[in-house]
Order: C-alpha cells, then sequence, then structure tokens
C-alpha cells in the first residue's frame, strides 16, 4: 500500500511473494466509493498544517465550554457507580424521558420512551445505525449538495447508492440570503428512481445556513408519500434559527411521522461536540430496526454523559438556556458578517447553523503561489482557502468539498467559515480578514 497525495493506493496484495510484506491483506473497496481514503478537507485545512497563529474558522468546534451546570452534571455522574457501566442500548432512561418532556411540544405528539427514541453515540452514528437497519445493496438515497461531507461514506459503506440534487445558488443580489440556494422540483423528481429507498434532509442546513421554508419541505413530504421514501430528517442545528425564521420539523408535516426519522445532537446543543451523544426521534417502525442495528455497532453510548445530556435537557426551559444561546449565537454571527461587509463581499446570509458561505470569486492570488500538492487538482475554491489561511491568517473550508465531481463547480465561488467562536477570536479574524482587500478584483 503506497500513498498518492494523501490516498491511499492498494497493490494486487501479492507483495510478499518479492519479500514486500506491507500490503498482505486487500482492503475493502467499499472505501474507495465513500472518499474514506482520499485526504480530505480536515486533515488539508488542519491546524497542523497551517502557520501557528492562524485562526481556525473552518471546523465546526467550540472554543467555550459547554455551560457549567451541564459539566458538573457530567462530574456528579462520574462520581457516581451507575453511570460508569454499561446502559440500555436504548439509553438511559433519565435520558430518554428529559428528551420526551423536551420535545414533544415541539413533535406535537406524545413520544414512547420505549418505542420511539433511542439514543445514539452521537448524531453521525444514529445515522450511520439508519443506513445499517434499512439500505439494501443498490438502493438510492437522495442527497442535496452541498451535503455533509459524512452522509457519502455511512450511505456508500451499507451499500446504498448517493443520488445527488444540487441546491442551486442565486447570487446575483447585491445581499443574497440562504433561501437564494433554490430546489429545482423538476430536477428533484427526475432524480428519483424506482431504486430510491430514501431522502435526507438537512435543516437548518450545514454548510449552506439554510432554513428549509415551510413550502420547500411540503413539497419534498409530497414526494416522499408519492414515492415511498424512507426520510431522514437532520435537524442537529434545530435550536440555532435566527431573525424569526420558523424551524418546520418534517415529521410534523401530515403523514410524514411514519416515514421521518429525526437527528439531533447534544453537542450541537450543549456546545459538546466530542462528548458523542446523540438522539433519533421517529414512529416504532424505524426506531426499532435501527435500535437492532445500533446495538450490534456500539450496543450503547457514553452512560455518564447521557446523565449530563438529561440535566441539559431538564433544566434547560427554566434557565431559558436556549433563548440566552440563540442570541449569543446571533451576535457571534453578526461580528463575521460584518467583517465582510467591511471588505464589500457578498455571502449568503445564514438564517440558521452557524456556518456562513462567503463568496470567494473575486479573491485573486498568484496562480505560481507555493500550492501544497494535496491542494492540486482540486476546485479554485481549495487554493482560495489555503491562500487565504497563510496570508490572511484565517482558515475556512472550500465548498466543493461537499459536491460530487459532476457538480462541485457549484460550490468553487465558496469558502465556509463557522462562527461558534467566541467574540474575541472573531473580532480578531474579522481583522485580519480585512487584509483580502488589497486581493480582491
Amino acid at each position: 500500500m503506497t500513498s498518492i497525495s494523501g490516498t491511499l493506493v492498494q497493490s494486487s496484495g501479492k507483495g510478499a511473494l518479492n519479500g514486500d510484506r506491507s500490503n498482505l491483506i486487500p482492503f475493502s473497496s467499499r472505501l474507495r466509493g465513500g472518499r474514506a481514503l482520499a485526504q480530505d478537507v480536515w486533515s488539508i485545512y488542519n491546524v497542523a498544517n497551517l502557520p501557528a497563529d492562524c485562526i481556525n474558522l473552518g471546523q465546526g468546534y467550540m472554543n467555550f465550554p459547554p455551560p457549567k451546570w451541564v459539566t458538573d452534571a457530567a462530574d456528579e455522574a462520574l462520581s457516581s457507580v451507575l453511570p460508569n457501566h454499561y446502559s440500555h442500548p436504548k439509553g438511559r432512561i433519565r435520558l430518554r424521558n428529559a428528551i420526551k418532556n423536551f420535545y414533544e411540544k415541539s413533535f406535537n405528539r406524545v413520544l414512547d420512551v420505549e418505542t420511539e427514541i433511542l439514543v445514539t453515540s452521537g448524531a453521525n452514528q444514529g445515522q450511520y445505525s439508519v443506513f445499517t437497519a434499512f439500505l439494501e445493496h443498490g438502493d438510492e438515497v437522495i442527497m442535496f449538495e452541498p451535503f455533509f461531507d459524512q452522509y457519502l461514506p455511512s450511505v456508500t459503506f451499507n451499500g446504498g447508492t448517493p443520488v445527488y440534487v444540487p441546491l442551486h445558488p442565486q447570487t446575483d443580489d447585491v445581499t443574497p440570503n440562504n433561501n437564494n440556494w433554490k430546489i429545482d422540483f423538476d430536477e428533484l423528481r427526475r432524480a428519483i428512481t424506482p431504486k430510491a429507498k430514501m431522502i435526507i434532509i438537512n435543516t437548518p442546513h450545514n454548510p449552506v445556513g439554510k432554513v428549509f421554508t415551510r413550502d420547500e419541505l411540503e413539497k419534498i413530504a409530497a414526494l416522499a408519500e408519492e414515492f415511498n421514501l424512507l426520510v431522514m430528517a437532520d435537524e442537529v442545528y434545530d435550536c440555532l434559527v435566527f431573525d424569526g425564521k420558523e424551524h418546520v420539523r418534517f415529521a410534523t408535516l401530515p403523514g410524514m411521522w411514519d416515514r421521518t426519522v429525526t437527528v439531533l445532537s447534544a453537542g450541537k446543543a450543549f456546545a459538546a461536540t466530542g462528548w458523542r451523544v446523540g438522539w433519533l426521534i421517529g414512529p416504532p417502525s424505524i426506531i426499532f430496526p435501527t435500535l437492532a442495528a445500533c446495538t450490534r455497532i456500539v450496543f450503547c453510548s457514553n452512560s455518564p454523559l447521557q446523565e449530563a445530556a438529561a440535566a441539559g435537557l431538564e433544566q434547560a426551559t427554566e434557565r431559558g438556556f436556549f433563548e440566552n444561546q440563540l442570541k449569543e449565537y446571533q451576535g457571534r454571527r453578526d461580528i463575521l458578517l460584518s467583517a465582510f461587509d467591511r471588505l464589500g463581499m457578498k455571502y449568503s446570509h445564514p438564517e440558521g447553523s452557524y456556518f456562513v458561505l462567503l463568496d470567494i470569486s473575486r479573491v485573486n492570488f498568484p496562480e505560481d503561489y507555493p500550492f501544497p500538492e494535496s491542494v492540486q487538482g482540486r476546485g479554485r475554491d481549495f487554493k482560495a482557502c489555503w491562500f487565504i489561511a497563510l496570508e490572511i491568517g484565517v482558515s475556512s473550508i472550500p465548498v466543493s468539498e461537499f459536491f460530487c465531481e459532476e457538480h462541485c463547480t457549484i460550490g468553487e465561488n465558496f469558502a465556509r467559515f463557522a462562527f461558534c467562536k467566541d467574540e474575541e477570536t472573531l473580532r480578531k479574524a474579522g481583522e485580519r480578514l480585512q487584509g483580502l482587500a488589497k486581493y480582491l478584483v
């Protein structure tokens, strides 16, 4: 096995006959289909590859802690006996009860903690378990682009075939917003074949920051009903919807509860992305097979941090936590957007999540700039993001990474910046970004 530009290349596996024992056992071909072997943006734009003082607005992790009353609950759980041992594969009953009590109002229904809630090792593992439970080899999964990059390997590892439907940016407006990323519903209908099994809807959307409108979701619901699709509603950013916009839970639309699994995350809710605690809410017909898969993948999730997540949900309403957190994130967002405004650069105004897409089509970098091999042959946005990181000292993520090869040019004009950072860091990044002015055309 050798490495070319960070991508593993597999030989025939017969090297031992010639004394080469570096690649005795061939790995599975499924790793290729999911881009698992390719050098991804997270390794290219990693702090190890960038200047030590580069401000990381590329990766979506916080540089501030969870609320103290939540970490205190984690400490208490760690100091007890039972939370340090196996939990039920469904999740700890305290957390399932907290999920029930917190979410029943927004789902407009009574939730059964035994059959309609499943705690998982992060939202990502919950999604993976759904794919394991429902995909047969060759089943097609509709994915809107740009897509969260983990969807692709999770689908292909489980025998599924991704079918890509791009959101189309309309960026002619002076101040475009994320609703300018449009679904072509004729294109979506054409993408649904007799092999289609699932569709993934991510709202609020990573990386666009789009909050899908009720009208858009109702049109998708009609297609899901017509073609009998399982719907994965990835709503992990449900607590971060700005400007009074409406977050519509897909499962609450007429007829959609029976075919929808909703994915949620303690990491996004409580600034604890390393805890890897998430949960699924859906009908027994979806939760039961997913539980069977989840039990064989991880058996159970992190016990003490389930207790902490439960405490978070139990106390959030009384403390006004999510209302206050939303105001804080909106303030962080506005600090970053004001920096882009001062530059006169266009961006997609985020109505949800903690990401903003900056239009980098005007950034002019020298063609002979010493770019590393890892960005050669990739979209123009890979070079622009590398140039900005080294010359300006602020890192971001190239958006073409979140498209298939056929559609990647749609993303080449954009870089994703994360504003899940403290205000001081965002202000410092905003001042550094003013240095881009001399490179704009």
